[in-house]
């Protein structure tokens, strides 16, 4: 079959007009700004105040400060959490400035104002995009007394809709020319089951290794309930308490020596996401033993970041420890700075 001119001109035309009319349906979501901007694409997910936009003219994704955002018009279905705890399934339609229908089977669910909505994910949303991720390195070498200090933080976590997992590890390790090897590792496991207003269930296992305390490990086993007293588009604050089971082996002058003991513990968590190119977490617990007349232990640690282009940033890192029994030889406080230069997904 030969195409002639005008063949070629329909054909080329009806290709044309298949791609335009698929990209612009595929374009199923909008968000208006305060600027009075229009966004059209697909809004992929909302985390600590920053909505992930795409769109067909660039090659990557808009990140979008939420609180400039005045109404919203999606197709896409999501998975979402308000700020007073309550999670629903739908897409989003503004009835008006500042507020918004979270509609499911053409059914109002909820109306809410726009700033409660604290967290958005597409249901049909793959496994990387439930995950997040950081992980930062440093190093320091002082040639005057032959100093090299490694060191790296990171942090893996997945979050489903009624749970969240997630893992951090931090190790500190310097050597010195006829110095014995110092080093630092803490980490752990938690696992978080929501529940409703704002309440979780938490499991939890810690992991700490100090040269400077004697203690060759201790490994604390929690459970416990938690309440996220504020969770909003800028901050969110959780308290939480429970009771939890120690397992330490030390290194002391008379040998190895091991321990297990029943504590309790309370703790606070603090994170704020919207100062800036900044964000800071800190989290601290306090573990009364139960089984040990008078003693208890304090853990703490901080996290400053600044964010860089490309998703990279710097931490500014403190890690304290303190136990007032502390092991034969061993410090009762202990603490590292770490500066890390590194990059989150």
């Amino acid at each position: 079959m030969v195409l002639n001119h005008r063949s070629l001109t329909f054909i080329f035309g009806l290709i044309t007009f298949f791609i335009t009319t698929s990209s612009l349906f595929a374009q199923t979501d909008s968000l208006y700004l305060k600027n009075n901007d229009v966004i059209v694409g697909e809004l992929k997910s909302l985390n600590k105040s920053v909505a992930v936009f795409e769109t067909d003219y660039s090659d990557s994704d808009f990140k979008i400060d939420w609180d400039e955002v005045l109404k919203v018009k999606t197709q896409t279905e999501y998975l979402l959490t308000l700020s007073s705890g309550r999670r629903f399934s739908g897409h989003l339609e503004s009835s008006s400035e500042n507020q918004v229908h979270v509609i499911e089977n053409d059914s109002i669910m909820v109306e809410t104002p726009i700033e409660d909505i604290v967290y958005l994910r597409k249901i049909d949303s793959d496994f990387w995009s439930k995950f997040d991720a950081s992980l930062s390195v440093g190093y320091n070498f002082t040639k005057a007394n032959d100093l090299s200090q490694y060191s790296v933080r990171s942090y893996f976590g997945y979050r489903e809709k009624r749970w969240l997992a997630s893992t951090r590890y931090n190790q500190i390790i310097s050597s010195q020319s006829d110095t014995p090897e110092t080093q630092r590792l803490d980490a752990n496991l938690i696992y978080n089951r929501f529940l409703r207003k704002n309440w979780f269930i938490l499991g939890e296992v810690n992991w700490l290794s100090n040269t400077a305390q004697n203690l060759d490990l201790r490994t604390v086993s929690k459970v416990g309930l938690g309440k996220y007293i504020i969770q909003t588009n800028s901050s969110y604050w959780g308290l939480q308490a429970g009771v939890s089971f120690n397992n330490e082996s030390f290194n002391t002058d008379m040998g190895g020596v091991s321990n297990n003991s029943a504590e309790g513990f309370l703790g606070t968590e603090v994170n704020l996401y919207d100062i800036g190119d900044f964000s800071l977490l800190s989290r601290v617990m306090v573990y009364p033993s139960l089984t040990e007349s008078g003693r208890w232990r304090t853990d703490f640690n901080m996290d400053l970041n600044y964010d860089l282009p490309l998703d990279f940033f710097i931490n500014l890192g403190l890690s304290l420890n303190y136990d007032n029994q502390p092991a034969q030889g061993g410090e009762e406080t202990d603490y590292v700075f770490q500066t890390t230069f590194g990059w989150s997904l």
